[in-house]
């Protein structure tokens, strides 16, 4: 991970950006089933490995770092780039394709992010200068929908758009699990795990239940340091448009003390993204009612 205290990063070496593809696996997730597809697990290793790459990659390198032989690899790859998951290069290299792009895109939109929530977004950012999340769970999962950058907070690079990260080291994740009853948040928890990111990281059933007890879905939920050192979060969960559905919406900053007046911002964009009743039309009743 990137000390808090830099930006956004030029181009590093594909070890160093591990970080950024990281999942929240789930138990047992690394057991081979029993019908695995080899070629299909192949093609997808062949994916991320030219995805992640800060450069284009020749054939034998992704071989190499699939440890995958030559000519497997070189099938492979052509059939990603017929179905156009990746682009051959003049020189013969190979970079990700628009169908990364495209799959990246329709993931987001499944998710039917509330419609006013990039304009919310940017102004929470604009008017505070920290940057702002927008996140929700999917499938027993914490996925960041949306962010607006400010130039005041660090760049964490696990909280980007279309990444899993973890519901119990993060204010996003807390302001959600405060909206589940007990069984389903012990249930999502044991599925992530609760792995330790610093020494401040809350690992134990029973301490994250001691932090959201008294706390009711939307009330704002801070963390410092749990996620990363020398960095405090708040969050506040928002109810979306479909009965029972929750967004998290979420700003950071440096330092282990957040200002009062960001939490203040954040309620209130939190407001602006709150669903409003429909407006009845002044003296319009209704079928059956009177006045």
């Amino acid at each position: 991970m990137l000390n808090s205290d830099h930006r956004r990063p030029a181009c590093s070496p594909c070890g160093a950006r591990r970080g950024i593809l990281e999942r929240v696996k789930s138990i047992g997730s690394d057991a081979k089933p029993s019908d695995l597809i080899r070629s299909v697990s192949r093609a997808l290793r062949i994916m991320e490995e030219v995805s992640r790459s800060p450069r284009p990659l020749p054939v034998k390198v992704v071989a190499r770092r699939c440890q995958l032989r030559l000519s497997t690899a070189y099938h492979l790859v052509r059939t990603l780039c017929y179905e156009g998951y990746l682009v051959r290069l003049p020189d013969g290299r190979y970079v990700a394709g628009s169908g990364v792009a495209e799959r990246f895109h329709e993931v987001m939109n499944a998710l039917r992010r509330p419609p006013q929530a990039r304009a919310v977004l940017l102004h929470l950012a604009a008017t505070t200068g920290h940057t702002a999340y927008l996140a929700c769970l999917s499938g027993q999962r914490l996925v960041i929908v949306d962010m607006a950058e400010g130039d005041q907070s660090p760049w964490l690079e696990d909280l980007q758009p279309g990444l899993e990260t973890a519901a119990h080291a993060t204010a996003l994740g807390k302001a959600l699990l405060a909206t589940l009853p007990g069984r389903d948040r012990k249930s999502l928890l044991a599925e992530q795990g609760m792995r330790p990111f610093t020494p401040n990281t809350v690992t134990e059933l029973a301490q994250i239940e001691t932090e959201l007890a008294g706390l009711g879905p939307g009330d704002p939920v801070t963390e410092a340091g749990q996620f990363r050192d020398k960095v405090c979060c708040a969050g506040v969960a928002v109810p979306g448009t479909d009965p029972g559905s929750w967004w998290a919406l979420g700003i950071s900053a440096r330092g282990l003390n957040l200002p009062g007046s960001l939490l203040g911002g954040l309620q209130f964009a939190a407001t602006d993204l709150t669903p409003k009743p429909p407006h009845r039309r002044a003296g319009r009743l209704p079928a059956g009612e009177t006045g």
